[in-house]
């Protein structure tokens, strides 16, 4: 009796039709090993004499290593082939019964759409040193790879706020969440990893028992945004990103200057009285909220609404025609705003291009560093300029023949990029 696990990692410009490549995986237990950073963000320049994905066969175990730690593990076209390749080879492999997907080397991100290659995972290990969050909204994007049907299902209204703010949350709080299953000292890691080798089997019970000799009890700290239940609850619930940001500012302690962009004469542009004490947690993600694309915060809260209503491959389909027609710039530029900067603040050539063939890898590194220091010209500014009609369109389903197709075999795999597929040359 197989485990079928979903795994969804299309990078931003490599969109890869879907949970597309990784599909539903037969082996009986796969586990995910946080040790390193892996970002889905772009395609990268790939040195040909350094293997990106490292693939080994131990009796009845199989491990994936992620190779790119100076870059992160940034999941670029290539990544996802080469993940896709192993799977489907073990999928159709008997002896295969155990997957363990690591990373070489100790560093802890997981943002955004690499954090897809965590989630769902039977078995998800992480440490004290890894960090998570989706902060697609803050770059003029929204959250993909399947997380508007992942944020839709955690508790209360947990999966507005994240998407929304792009907060992070520590190794405790993921198992907290729900989104990880364990916690290991990352010291441990290596012992774990020779434990659940020595397996040499995927029985669920075995696999669990191995990986409980190795965690520790789950302690979330007084400060966690999850103990801040009742009032992210509260203000996440409204009905609009208005009346969240409202409705948050409201709840600030004291006295709060907010100079945001996002509204137009309402109170959450001036001075706003607090109403509730020991508040101050709230002024950080209201900065990260002020910072990012109006649009796409817009398009964010009603993909993760929807996404409560829909099955996984229902949010798939969606998530892929908004990142399309985001690209298609159909209502909005912003996400190449973002890549303009880069362009400026990084390269030093003054030249911004209206083009994913971009190399983010040091963007990636340094896009939330430049998020503090620029003040992107979002169009529209402001969120009260956002046009509902607008926003509906980038949820419209496309012709059948451009809709996503969930893979079954390799007849539906998409081996082109995004620039010369009929995306970017349809409006």
């Amino acid at each position: 009796m197989y485990t079928h696990i979903y795994l969804h990692i299309p990078s931003i410009c490599e969109l890869c039709l879907g949970l597309n490549l990784l599909k539903t995986v037969g082996v009986s237990s796969l586990i995910w090993l946080s040790k390193a950073g892996i970002i889905s963000m772009a395609q990268v320049a790939v040195n040909p004499d350094e293997e990106v994905v490292l693939g080994e066969e131990v009796g009845h175990v199989r491990v994936i290593t992620l190779n790119q730690p100076r870059r992160l593990n940034v999941i670029s076209f290539e990544v996802v082939e080469l993940l896709a390749r192993l799977m489907e080879k073990w999928e159709k492999d008997d002896d295969a019964e155990l997957i363990l997907i690591k990373v070489a080397l100790v560093h802890g991100i997981s943002m955004g759409g690499g954090a897809s290659l965590m989630v769902p995972m039977k078995f998800s290990v992480v440490t004290e040193k890894t960090v998570f969050a989706t902060p697609e909204a803050s770059i003029g994007f929204h959250t993909d790879c399947s997380f508007s049907y992942i944020l839709s299902r955690l508790p209360g209204h947990l999966g507005e706020f994240l998407g929304l703010t792009g907060a992070r949350l520590n190794g405790a709080e993921l198992v907290s969440a729900g989104l990880a299953t364990h916690i290991v000292p990352s010291e441990k890691l290596p012992e774990l990893q020779s434990r659940l080798l020595s397996l040499n089997s995927g029985d669920e019970h075995a696999v669990k028992s191995a990986i409980e000799e190795f965690s520790t009890s789950v302690e979330i700290d007084e400060q966690s945004v999850l103990n801040k239940k009742a009032i992210i609850d509260e203000c996440f619930a409204k009905d609009s990103v208005e009346e969240i940001l409202i409705s948050f500012v409201s709840d600030f302690k004291n006295v709060v200057f907010v100079p945001c962009r996002l509204l137009n004469d309402t109170p959450v542009s001036q001075e706003a009285e607090a109403s509730k004490e020991g508040n101050g947690w709230i002024a950080p993600f209201l900065k990260g909220l002020k910072r990012s694309s109006p649009t796409a915060l817009r398009i964010t809260l009603q993909s993760i609404r929807e996404g409560r209503k829909q099955t996984l491959a229902e949010s798939m389909k969606k998530e892929f025609r908004i990142t399309m027609n985001i690209l298609r710039t159909v209502i909005s530029g912003d996400v190449y705003e973002v890549l303009g900067i880069r362009a400026v603040t990084i390269d030093k050539d003054n030249a911004p291009k209206a083009s994913l063939s971009l190399s983010l890898v040091h963007f990636t590194q340094s896009f939330l560093f430049c998020l503090m220091r620029m003040c992107l010209q979002w169009d529209p500014p402001t969120l009260d300029a956002v046009e509902a009609e607008k926003i509906e369109q980038v949820f419209q389903p496309f012709e059948e023949d451009l809709e996503l197709n969930i893979p079954t075999g390799d007849e539906f795999r998409w081996q082109g990029k995004y620039e010369d597929s009929p995306y970017a040359s349809s409006k």
